[in-house]
C-alpha cells in the first residue's frame, strides 16, 4: 500500500491539537428588547476568554489585522422551537415524524428580517463587511480591520498566546448601542471557535510519549527485527512480539478495510442485490474548505475496488472559491481538511453507493461552517447531515454555542437528522485539564458518533468490536532482546472515542433511564451510537493530497489508512440513508427514537463491552520502521461497559437495528 509522510500542514495540525487548551467562554448575553438611545452602549459581559490575561498578552494587534465575528439573534419563541422539536422527534407525539417544511419553520421561528436588517445595517454603516446573513436570519457573520472591530464593539483586540498559537481576542468586553444589543443574543469576536477541528486520524501518525526519555530516543533507531505486515483481513497476519497478556503472537493491525468490506460487516451487502443501495436519499457532508480533487480521487479510488462512480445523480458540491477561504493558518489549512473531505465522501459512497451526497464546504473553520450548514437547513437540501468536526472540549464562547444550537434546534424541527463526531482525543482532560465531551456532538439535539475497534474476517463478518481507545507500547531492542519501552499498555496515545459528562447541557429527556446515573450526574451524556474508528482497523481512501496550499497543486494518487469518529459519522449517516429508503421513514432527530428502541428492544444495539482477555495489534510504521504493540480499548476515564457508556453510547450502529429504530 502506498503512503505519504504528514505533510508540514498535518504535523503543525497535529502539535497543535495535541497541546491545545480550549477557548473558554465567551460573549452570550441576552438583552431586553425596547426603545432605548442609541448612544448609551450596551455590554456584553463574558465575552473576554479566560485566557485573555496580562501573562499571555503579545500586545495590540496591527489595526489592519482582518477579524472575523458573529452576531446572533435570538429564535422569535425559544420555547415553542424547542417544544417543536420534541414533539416531531418524539415517538407517541400527535407531531411525531410531522416536521415542518424550511420555509414554515422560518416563518414560525426564525428572527425577523427586519431585525436582521438592522443590524447589518448598522455594522456595514459602522465600516465592516457582512460575509453571510442565512435565509433563516439566525446570525450575521461579519469582517473587517481590526480597528474598526475595535469601534463598533467598544473594545480592544489584542494578540494572546494561547495553545501554541496566537490568537485575537478582546481584551476588554465589547459593547452595543443599546437599540442594537436589544435585538441581538451575543456576540463572538475570538478566534476561540477557528480551533475547531477534523475529527480524523490517519494511520501512522506516531503518538507523542508521556515520558520520554533520551534511552528511549536512542534505542529506537535500533532494528527489531519485526516488521509487522498489514492484514487485508483481521487475522490474516501474525507478528511475534515480546510476551504480552499470556501470548507471543498477535495478530497485526488493518491495511485499511474496503467498501464491500463494510457493506458486509453493517450488514448492507445483500440489500444491494433487491436494489437497496440508497437511492433516493441524500446525505449532506459539511467541512471547511474544499478539495480540488475530490471527484477524480472518489473515481479513481472506485475503479480500484470495483465500485460504481460518481455521477450527477449522486454527487453535488456547493463549495466556495478559493478565493474566499479565510484563516487558513489557524484553521489548519485546505491541506488539513483535504482528508476529512475524502475520508467522508468516499466512506458514504462505500456503503450507499446509489445515495446522493451533497458536500458543502465552508469558506473557514468558524462561521463559514455556521453557513453550510445554514444552506443546508434553510432549503431543505439534505434528511441526514454528517459533520465530521469538533471544538476541544465545550470551552468555547457562550454565544457561539447558542448560536448553534439553535441550528440543531432547526434541524430536528424540520426533520433532518445531524450526526456529529464525538471527538478522537477521548475525555479531553490532557487539553483541557478536566474531563469534557466536544461540542457540536454535546448538543442535546444531534446525534453523537462515538468510535469502536472492529475486526472483520476473511467471510466479512465481525470476528471482535470493542471500544476505540488505542495505546502505544514501543517494542524495543535490547541487550536481553526486544521488549516494551514501557510497561504494559504502554504510555503512548493513538487516540480515542470522545465522549462524557456534558458541562453545559442538562440530562435530555430521551436519556433518562438509560444512561446510569453514574454516568450523567442529571447531565447530557455522548455519544449516542458508535460505528468503527479505530485507525489501526481503519479505513482505506485514496487521494491526491495537496502539496501547495497557495496555488491547490496536487500529488500523486496514494492510498492511506484513516480512523477517528470522523469516520463513524459519516458511516452511520449512510447507513440510515440505506434505512430510510428500505423502510420509507424519514428518521429525522434520531435520539429520541434511539433511546426508545433501546427501553423496548435492547438487543436491536449490538452491545459493546470490553473484551475478556486484552485486545492486541502489532504494528510497524511505514515512515519510521518503529514497532508497536497496540492495546484496544483504552480510552481515558471513558470505558466500555455492559449497556449504555460513554465510549459506544448504546453500541454498535447496524441495518438491523436502525431499522427497528425506523420502524418505532
Amino acid at each position: 500500500m502506498q503512503r505519504r509522510s504528514p505533510t508540514p500542514s498535518t504535523r503543525r495540525r497535529l502539535t497543535a491539537l495535541a497541546v491545545t487548551t480550549a477557548a473558554c467562554t465567551v460573549g452570550a448575553v441576552l438583552f431586553a428588547g425596547g426603545p432605548a438611545d442609541a448612544a448609551t452602549r450596551q455590554v456584553l459581559p463574558d465575552s473576554v476568554p479566560t485566557w485573555a490575561t496580562a501573562p499571555n498578552d503579545a500586545g495590540t494587534v496591527a489595526a489592519s489585522t482582518d477579524v472575523e465575528g458573529e452576531v446572533y439573534l435570538p429564535l422569535k419563541n425559544q420555547a415553542g422551537a424547542e417544544a417543536l422539536a420534541t414533539a416531531v422527534s418524539t415517538p407517541g407525539s400527535p407531531q411525531y415524524r410531522k416536521p415542518l417544511t424550511p420555509a414554515a419553520w422560518i416563518a414560525a421561528y426564525a428572527p425577523s428580517k427586519a431585525d436582521a436588517d438592522q443590524v447589518t445595517g448598522f455594522l456595514r454603516a459602522q465600516g465592516l463587511s457582512i460575509t453571510a446573513v442565512p435565509a433563516s436570519h439566525e446570525y450575521v457573520v461579519f469582517r473587517g480591520a481590526a480597528s474598526v472591530v475595535d469601534s463598533v464593539l467598544g473594545t480592544t483586540l489584542h494578540s494572546y498566546r494561547h495553545a501554541q498559537q496566537t490568537l485575537v481576542a478582546p481584551s476588554t468586553a465589547p459593547s452595543l448601542p443599546a437599540s442594537i444589543a436589544g435585538l441581538v443574543s451575543g456576540v463572538s469576536v475570538d478566534q476561540g471557535r477557528l480551533l475547531t477541528h477534523p475529527e480524523l486520524v490517519e494511520q501512522g501518525q506516531e503518538p507523542a510519549s508521556s515520558t520520554p526519555t533520551r534511552s528511549l530516543r536512542q534505542q529506537a533507531t535500533t532494528p527489531t527485527g519485526i516488521n509487522a505486515q498489514c492484514s487485508s483481513y483481521a487475522g490474516e497476519h501474525t507478528a511475534t512480539v515480546p510476551s504480552a497478556y499470556g501470548k507471543t503472537v498477535v495478530p497485526t493491525f488493518a491495511c485499511g478495510y474496503g467498501p464491500s468490506q463494510l457493506r458486509s460487516a453493517y450488514g448492507v451487502d445483500a440489500l444491494a442485490a433487491k436494489g437497496v443501495s440508497g437511492q433516493g436519499q441524500t446525505v449532506a457532508i459539511i467541512d471547511a474548505y474544499a478539495s480540488p480533487t475530490i471527484i477524480h480521487d472518489t473515481n479513481s479510488y472506485s475503479q480500484q475496488h470495483g465500485e460504481p462512480q460518481l455521477t450527477g445523480a449522486t454527487f453535488e458540491q456547493r463549495i466556495p472559491s478559493p478565493s474566499q477561504f479565510t484563516d487558513q493558518v489557524l484553521c489548519q489549512q485546505p491541506s488539513g481538511w483535504q482528508g476529512e473531505e475524502t475520508l467522508d465522501v468516499q466512506s458514504v459512497h462505500a456503503v450507499a453507493p446509489s445515495a446522493k451526497i451533497l458536500y458543502v464546504g465552508g469558506t473557514n473553520c468558524g462561521g463559514g461552517l455556521d453557513v453550510a450548514m445554514s444552506k443546508i437547513l434553510d432549503q431543505g437540501l439534505a434528511s441526514l447531515v454528517s459533520n465530521s468536526y469538533g471544538d476541544v472540549g465545550e470551552n468555547v464562547p457562550l454565544s457561539s454555542i447558542r448560536g448553534q444550537e439553535n441550528l440543531h434546534i432547526q434541524a430536528a424541527g424540520e426533520g433532518i437528522g445531524l450526526y456529529f463526531s464525538s471527538g478522537d482525543h477521548g475525555d479531553e482532560s490532557a487539553a483541557l485539564g478536566s474531563a469534557q465531551p466536544d461540542f457540536p456532538a454535546s448538543s442535546p439535539w444531534v446525534t453523537s458518533v462515538g468510535g469502536t475497534s472492529l475486526g472483520i474476517d476473511k467471510t466479512g463478518k465481525k470476528s471482535f468490536e470493542t471500544g476505540w481507545g488505542d495505546l502505544l507500547d514501543q517494542i524495543v531492542s535490547s541487550p536481553r532482546g526486544n521488549v516494551y519501552s514501557a510497561a504494559l499498555p504502554g504510555n503512548l496515545d493513538g487516540g480515542g472515542a470522545g465522549g462524557g459528562q456534558s458541562t453545559l447541557f442538562d440530562q435530555p429527556a430521551y436519556q433518562k433511564g438509560v444512561v446510569p446515573a453514574s454516568l450523567a450526574g442529571g447531565k447530557r451524556v455522548s455519544p449516542d451510537l458508535a460505528a468503527l474508528a479505530d485507525p489501526y482497523t481503519g479505513f482505506s481512501i485514496g487521494i491526491r493530497p495537496i502539496t501547495d496550499d497557495a496555488t491547490l497543486k496536487a500529488g500523486q494518487f496514494v492510498n492511506e489508512t484513516y480512523g477517528g469518529t470522523s469516520l463513524a459519522s459519516p458511516i452511520t449517516a449512510a447507513l440510515s440513508a440505506i434505512v430510510q429508503q428500505s423502510t420509507n421513514v424519514r428518521l429525522g432527530f434520531a435520539n429520541p427514537t434511539l433511546y426508545a428502541t433501546y427501553r423496548a428492544t435492547p438487543s436491536a444495539f449490538a452491545d459493546v463491552t470490553s473484551p475478556r482477555s486484552p485486545l492486541a495489534l502489532a504494528y510497524t510504521s511505514a515512515t519510521s520502521g518503529h514497532d508497536f504493540l497496540v492495546t484496544l480499548d483504552h480510552d481515558t476515564s471513558l470505558t466500555t461497559a455492559k449497556g449504555y457508556d460513554d465510549v459506544t453510547g448504546l453500541g454498535a450502529v447496524s441495518f438491523t437495528g436502525m431499522s427497528q429504530v425506523a420502524h418505532h
